[in-house]
Order: C-alpha cells, then structure tokens, then sequence
C-alpha cells in the first residue's frame, strides 16, 4: 500500500516528499498508524551517507509511536487501536543464541538484525522507517506503550535514546549504593540521568560547560562536574562504580577510566566518526577496570524501560517539529541546538498535501 513519507534521494540532497510500498499484513503483522517519529544522529548519518553501505532513496526513523490500525491472524499480543511503539529492529533470525536470549541487537546470523531503515531484506531493498504515515512490522518487534495520551510524542526518544542508555545501566546493575556517572548532556545524556536516578543510584553527570549544571540538576544528577576542572575531576578519582559514556566525540577516555573504582566499568554508547584517542593500558590494568561498549537494546529489555518510564513518570525532553521542517532541524542539531530531542509530529505529513 502506498503510504507518504519524507525521503532523501542521495548523501546531497534534502529530504523531500516520497511514497514508500508498504505490504499488506501477514498473519504475524501489525500495522501501525505513526503518530509521532523521534529524531536520531543516525538518522542524519544516514540521510547525508556518512556511514557505509547507505541505499538511496532513504527514509530515515526508528523512534516510532503510533497506533495499530490491522493486526494478523495469527497476532496475540496486540489489538487494533491499541499504543504501539517500533524502535532499532524490525527483524531478526530468533535463532542464533543472542536472539534466543532476547538479545536481538546481537543477532549473529548474516546480516544480523534488520534495522528499521537501510535494513537489508531478503529481497535486496532497505527498509523505510519512521519519517512516514504508516508501517508494518512483524508482532515480535511491536512494543505496548502504556503512557497517558498526553506524553506519547515524548515517550518516541526512549526507542532510541532510552533504551541505549537503559540497557548498560541494567546489565552493569546500576541502582541504591551505586555511584554512577554520565558523561555527555545531550539526546542520550540526558535520559540516562533520568533513568539513572529513578533507578536509586548515586548520580554525577560530567559535561565540558558550566552552563549546563542547572539542567543536569532538574535532569536528575546529585552533583555536576565541569570535565575541564583538573581538580574537581582529581576530586572523585576511584570512587565510581559505573560510568556511561554517551559522548559522540572523539575524547580523552583516560580522564574518565581513572576515576572508577577496582571493577569498575565505562560502558561506550556515543559512536564517533573518528576514534578516541587509544587509552592508557595501565589505567585498566592496575584496577582490574573495564572499557565496554552496548548497542541499543533487545525486545524485552526495551518493553521492561518502557514500562518502567511508564510508572515512573519518566518521558523524553522533547522539542516538536513538522516533517516539513526535517533539515532545519538536522541544521540545529549538528550544532547540538535542542533539549534535547526532536520530535515529528506526523499529522504533519498526513496533512500536507
């Protein structure tokens, strides 16, 4: 069925009006009216053909909320009219030992998981994501959304955002007697001071501007430190149990490492174009520290977050756009002009004529 969406036709040009096939429902299908489609840095790599392997046309977007509008025969979880939500994945084989852990974004048969867009499909095409008025995706990669009606635009950044800040803390079982920190201020920054606080642990949000202590306070830090103060830095050397590093620039990953404890680990979720400066061997060794890195996160563990934000209260800071408005906001968003997500507001798009 031939749905709108917004499209870029190469790595030069700007996203414009394009309409994508989508297929009719199988007997495991939902399909999904979006109301709302987060905006990711992966979604402007990938429009602009910084990452490799990039098929054009390209419609980017994987933090999909919407509402199931047909459901296949065969589906149990998920009934029309119900809140749904689509992030990262929209396949994978369920076979191999990650998938059959719920670790999806591990897949390890070729090519792994199918992302939502630029996903390779058995047939050769790429997938279409969420810059669009409808999707159909397999039941196993649907999620339940039980916010209030009224948080649905800013719960689309936890499929992206949430979940790849969610996932660490989880399995690095951050909470209560942990001291934690988080590096970086941003889309991702700020949802794992969020997530980070209501999970119990002690927070300390690392950011290189002072500007932003005010905000790191409201987002849920006990205490802020400014990355550049050598001494306020010196003043928490050894004394982490975890620090989540969300920053997307290549840094100084010494200056962190030295202030976790023995055992302790900096989990790597911000991808740089270009790599960090190689890290000082003996910083890891002489206190049997760990430099780790997570991806996303599986089907369950991304249902678990959304529940959770969900009695929590716990939603994404989000600024609205019209679809129409994509490449300004890609513009601001390089310059890290947005607190601290942009969110489409589909109705935009089904509107326009």
């Amino acid at each position: 069925m031939q749905t709108k969406a917004y499209a870029a036709q190469s790595p030069t040009t700007p996203l414009a009006p394009f309409a994508v096939d989508r297929r009719e429902p199988g007997p495991r299908d939902v399909a999904i009216d979006i109301l709302y489609c987060g905006v990711c840095h992966s979604d402007l790599h990938t429009a602009r053909g910084e990452w490799p392997g990039i098929l054009y046309p390209s419609v980017p977007g994987h933090e999909i909320v919407g509402r199931a509008t047909a459901v296949g025969g065969d589906v149990s979880r998920i009934k029309v009219g119900d809140v749904v939500a689509v992030g990262c994945m929209v396949d994978s084989c369920r076979t191999c030992p990650s998938c059959g852990e719920g670790l999806e974004q591990y897949c390890e048969s070729e090519p792994g998981f199918v992302a939502t867009y630029n996903g390779p499909l058995r047939g050769g095409e790429n997938t279409f994501g969420g810059y669009s008025a409808a999707i159909v995706v397999d039941e196993h990669f649907v999620l339940t959304v039980r916010h209030g009606a009224e948080h649905l635009a800013a719960v689309a950044p936890l499929l992206c955002a949430g979940i790849t800040t969610w996932s660490p803390l989880r399995q690095w079982q951050t909470g209560p007697g942990k001291k934690v920190g988080v590096v970086g201020i941003g889309g991702l920054g700020h949802m794992g001071l969020k997530l980070a606080h209501a999970l119990g642990a002690q927070v300390v949000a690392f950011t290189t501007s002072e500007s932003k202590r005010a905000d790191a306070m409201k987002l849920g830090a006990d205490e802020v430190v400014v990355s550049k103060d050598a001494d306020a830095m010196a003043a928490h050397t050894g004394s982490f149990d975890f620090i989540l590093n969300t920053v997307a620039a290549p840094h100084n990953l010494d200056a962190f490492l030295a202030l976790l404890k023995r055992d302790g680990t900096m989990t790597m979720v911000g991808a740089p174009s270009t790599p960090h400066p190689s890290p000082n061997v003996f910083n890891l060794i002489l206190g049997r520290r760990r430099l780790a890195g997570s991806l996303i996160g599986g089907i369950a563990e991304t249902q678990e977050m959304l529940d959770f934000c969900a009695e929590h209260g716990i939603v994404a800071d989000i600024e609205m756009i019209a679809m129409q408005d994509i490449e300004a906001a890609y513009a601001r968003m390089l310059k890290s002009d947005v607190k601290y997500r942009f969110v489409i507001d589909m109705a935009t798009l089904k509107q326009a004529a």
